[in-house]
Parts: structure tokens; sequence; C-alpha cells
């Protein structure tokens, strides 16, 4: 009985292992498989062919090495007085004291011509750059151009020098690779990568600046303003110029000022010695002001024209006050900064071509550009032009200079009509025209106060004093 039971129990456990082994290693193999409807009409998600490992193995050595050999360390010696008495502070003087800045340079051609930020620079007493292969030299200030904060300075080294050369920035697209090459915190040399984040970007809110900027999220700290970014082959896209912080350092956005720009500023700075800027000649501000919204206009996108100036370009080619631009030069003019942005790299007497909306329909309009004959102070806070007779005897003058506009919040908080106000002198020195206005700004200590005598529209003789 009991080896009947024995063999009873074996075959029982054989069967079921013989069992298992055909459903694990057979049926499983051999099974049709079960097709659902769902399988038959899968509910399919729209995807893309984009290579991936395409965008990720980007080789940004070749252009990191053409560029950080051109990228250089500047240093900025300036003197600035410091009051000691009461007197001092209301009349100026006090003890010298010497401060040091540094910044950023980008070479542009073998000659040691450099190309920088004029906040970088401005106010040295002397400039000193370093390469780097850790050669130094004396700098010579070429110009600058406050207006878009860049700057021309030169080096004499004897040599050959190694330069990046110049992109085209009008063809950047958002999305597209970049490097940034400078100093910060004194470290030479630093590369580091982002991506194009936007272009035409309004600073205009915080910094009081018409330009337009190439934002970026590639790391930019103190130190690298007046630094080069470059694209994926090695060329100057854009001079790295600013970020917004609250604290001073980058937290993932940076602004350059477009190659194309610059490079038009500092051709202007060593033909002429100053910037020649085009311009349509007229007032206008973005179709998407809520003010403008409510007067009913259809447009989402574009440049409503509020103002055409008298004996401009704009006015003489049929360019009227209400059109709508939306095109120049087959660039698209989304906002006011894409229109100073494009047209920052023209020069008075180019012609461009105007798309514009007027009654409902398209109209393209040939526009020749007339000089803009005004100056920008940022110690004043205002952009100054000159005065013409008329103006001049309204206000029973014989020279001065007309207030455009303010150009900062401050300026513009105060409770003074600037549109009405001529500048007669400016530190007791008189002022017959911007360049008088330009030479006394340059020239003045940067820690002393300002001292402005103007006449307003009732004809009294006013004086505003900046500290």
């Amino acid at each position: 009985m009991k080896q009947t039971f024995r063999l009873f129990s074996v075959a029982l456990v054989a069967g079921a292992v013989t069992l298992g082994g055909y459903k694990l290693f057979v049926e499983q193999e051999t099974s049709p498989t079960a097709i659902t409807p769902m399988q038959e009409s899968p509910a399919y998600i729209p995807t893309s062919n984009f290579n991936l490992n395409a965008a990720t193995n980007i080789d940004f050595t070749a252009a990191a090495e053409k560029t950080i050999h051109a990228v250089v360390h500047v240093k900025n010696k300036t003197v600035s007085r410091e009051a000691n008495t009461l007197r001092d502070y209301f009349f100026g003087g006090g003890s010298e004291r010497e401060m040091i800045g540094t910044g950023s340079g980008v070479i542009i051609n073998k000659d040691g011509f450099i190309i920088t930020n004029n906040h970088v620079i401005d106010n040295a007493t002397s400039l000193e750059v370093t390469l780097n292969n850790n050669k130094t030299y004396m700098a010579e200030l070429i110009g600058t151009d406050p207006q878009s904060d860049i700057a021309l300075i030169k080096i004499d080294a004897n040599e050959d020098l190694p330069y990046v050369p110049f992109g085209d920035s009008n063809g950047i697209k958002v999305g597209e690779w970049v490097l940034a090459v400078g100093n910060p915190f004194n470290l030479t040399s630093t590369v580091t990568a982002g991506i194009v984040s936007a272009k035409a970007r309004d600073l205009n809110e915080w910094h009081g600046n018409p330009q337009s900027f190439i934002q970026t999220d590639a790391a930019v700290n103190r130190g690298n303003s007046g630094g080069a970014l470059v694209n994926t082959s090695g060329e100057l896209v854009g001079i790295n110029t600013a970020i917004t912080s609250e604290t001073g350092s980058y937290v993932g956005y940076s602004f350059a000022v477009p190659s194309n720009v610059a490079r038009k500023i500092i051709e202007d700075i060593i033909e002429y010695g100053d910037v020649q800027r085009g311009i349509l000649g007229i007032r206008g501000s973005d179709v998407s002001n809520p003010e403008l919204q409510k007067t009913g206009i259809s447009e989402t996108e574009g440049v409503y024209v509020s103002a055409v100036e008298k004996g401009s370009g704009a006015e003489r080619s049929g360019v009227r006050q209400g059109d709508v631009i939306q095109d120049i030069d087959g660039q698209k003019i989304a906002k006011f900064s894409d229109l100073t942005g494009y047209l920052g790299s023209k020069r008075p007497n180019d012609i461009v071509d105007v798309t514009v909306i007027r009654d409902g329909k398209k109209r393209t309009i040939p526009v020749t550009l007339i000089l803009r004959q005004t100056y920008e102070s940022t110690d004043l806070g205002l952009e100054l032009r000159n005065a013409n007779r008329d103006e001049l005897k309204t206000f029973e003058l014989s020279e001065g200079v007309k207030v455009q506009r303010a150009i900062t919040r401050d300026m513009r908080s105060v409770n003074i009509n600037w549109d009405d106000i001529v500048i007669v002198e400016i530190n007791n020195q008189k002022v017959s025209d911007i360049k008088d206005v330009k030479s006394i700004m340059e020239n003045r200590v940067s820690s002393d106060p300002i001292k402005m005598t103007f006449v307003d529209d009732s004809g009294q003789l006013n004086s505003f004093i900046f500290r």
C-alpha cells in the first residue's frame, strides 16, 4: 500500500513538472497573439523624426578653439573723487581714489581692433588688455556709442592677432546653439553654451534703451560684458552686454547686441568718428499696446505710426499717421524692437522697402532713411537734438539744445514737461548743439555733480542739478 502511494505521488509530481514546463517553454512560444480592437485601431500620438542625437552631439570644440584666443580681458582704471566735506559734496572736489573695473573684449581683425561694451571702458583713465596667452598691452580708445553700449579700442601688438569673423545676426534662429566667451569674475577664457532664446528682445522697460537684443540662456556673469556670442561655426553674432537678475549674477537670461548692429557702429566710428544712424522719421508703438487696442485696431502685430516727422524720408515717401508697419525689406516687424533692431544696421540715405497696412490693404513704400541728429545722455537721462531756428525764435534764444524725450524712469517721473525745454548751459558752459553737450559730458569727472541750465515754455531760466 505504501509502495503504491509513493508511485502515485511521484507520478503526480512528474506530471505537474511536465505540464508546467510545457506552459512555460513551449506554449508561450507557439501560442497565437490575441489581437484586440484597441490594437487593430491604435490611437496614434503624432511623433517627430527629429534625431535627438543629431542635436546633442553637436561639437562645440572647433568654435571654442577659434574664439578663446580672440577674446581678451579688459582692465579699466578710473579716478573718482570722494567728498570729504559738505562743501565737497555740493561744489565738487575731495580726495581722488583709483578704481579698477574689468570686462571682456573681442578682437575683430589682425591689426588689434577690439570691440567691447561702453560701460566696460566708461570714464577710463587707462585701459589694459590681456590676451589668452597672458601677454598684456595698453589700449587706445578709438570711439564709443553709449546708446548701443558699444566701444572700440585698439592695441599695437606688432604681430598679426587671432580674431573672430563677423556672422549675420539677422540670420540666426530661435533655438540655435550659441557660445558665450568671456572673462567672468577674472577667470580668463571661459566658454559657456546655450541657445538663442529670443530675438529683438526689448529692454526699454528697464534701461530706457530703444534698441533690441539677442536673448540667450548661455551663462553670462560679471566680467562677461563685451565678450563674444558666437554660433557653432565660430562666427561673431553678438556682443554680450547685459543680464536681468535680482542678485546681479546670472539666473538664466542674458542679452547681446546683434553683430550686424555692432559691426555697423564700429565701421561708422572708424570712418566718421561717430555713429551715423538712419531713421525713417516716425514715432510709433506696438499695435499690441492696450491703449491702441481700445481704438479698434484689428492688427495684432506690427508698429502703429502715431506721427510722421516733417522733412523726413517717411513723410516724403508717403508714410502716413495711422499706418501699421509689418515688414521692412522682407524682415517681419511684429513689434517696435524689430523695427529698431533692423534699422540699427542701416545708414542715412539707405533705401528700405516698408510694407504697411492702410485701410485694410497692404502697400509697400520705398523710404530713404535720414540722419538721426540726436544725442542720448544716460547721465542726464535725456535724449537731445539740435534746436531749429523756429524753436529758438519761440524761446527768444540764439542758441541751445532741444530735449527730445526723457529716457530714464527717474527723469520721466520728474514734474517737468521735457518736450518744452531748451538747454542753454551744462556745468556753466554754453551749449549751441549736441556736439557741445557730448564733449562736456565725456570730459567731466564722473563723480562730480551736473548742473543743467534750461529755458522752459514760459521763458523762465531754471537749473537742474544731478548728483
